[in-house]
């Protein structure tokens, strides 16, 4: 009786187990796939180094915009599900047009370069002001990354050592606050108030953002304030 009773639960299980769907198949990424992947960051106008089917540093900070500005998972590895988001994704929009400038998104976490028909040509992840307090010459203060609309009024070739780490090529928009390179370029907000950026990009993007360039500094969906800017 017990056998039988065995046997016939033996026939349900292999039942069940003939309905259950099998474990989704791993997708490989090859080397076409990063180069797509690359090549669809560039159209879509994400600053990396080039499309060379090789995974590097450039690709993961490139990769990283596209999914800040997608509000995917900020994850830097490219997936079958990001390709496919590369695919159908359009080139982002600058929230002012008709001029060249600098947008810096605080919410997305991402800088716009916006060219003067008022594309925008080139996209970088950042990490702003952390929000954190910190303690400056003994004195509490919270990390802020300041709104408003500002001017690049001074810059700096090569490292500058600040009372908070080492600068490369910073371009000063107000205060001591600086669009900088950083070796350290998290997917969230970890600067003490500054701007960084991928190091790869520092010295092209100084140069192509000369004393006087403007740069809209915003959160989410509220509106830039005019914020007197520095003298040119």
């Amino acid at each position: 009786m017990s056998s039988a009773i065995d046997a016939g639960h033996a026939v349900q299980r292999t039942r069940r187990e003939s309905h259950r769907s099998p474990p989704p198949r791993r997708v490989r990424i090859t080397p076409q796939m990063i180069r797509e992947a690359q090549q669809r960051l560039i159209d879509l106008g994400y600053w990396i180094e080039g499309a060379d089917a090789k995974w590097g540093g450039a690709s993961r900070h490139g990769l990283i915009a596209f999914q800040k500005v997608e509000r995917r998972a900020r994850t830097g590895k490219l997936t079958p599900d990001d390709l496919q988001a590369l695919r159908a994704a359009s080139r982002p929009s600058a929230r002012e047009a008709g001029f060249a400038h600098i947008e810096v998104d605080l919410k997305r976490q991402v800088l716009f370069v916006i060219d003067d028909a008022g594309t925008v040509s080139k996209i970088l992840p950042v990490s702003t002001a952390s929000g954190q307090f910190f303690t400056n010459e003994g004195v509490a203060e919270k990390a802020v990354t300041p709104v408003g609309r500002f001017r690049v009024y001074s810059k700096l070739a090569g490292w500058r050592k600040s009372d908070f780490g080492l600068l490369y090529y910073p371009n000063y928009i107000v205060g001591g606050i600086a669009i900088h390179g950083n070796p350290s370029v998290p997917a969230q907000p970890a600067s003490h108030g500054c701007i960084r950026i991928p190091m790869f990009a520092a010295v092209e993007f100084s140069k192509m953002t000369p004393i006087g360039t403007q740069v809209i500094v915003y959160d989410g969906s509220a509106p830039a304030p005019q914020t007197a800017a520095p003298p040119r």
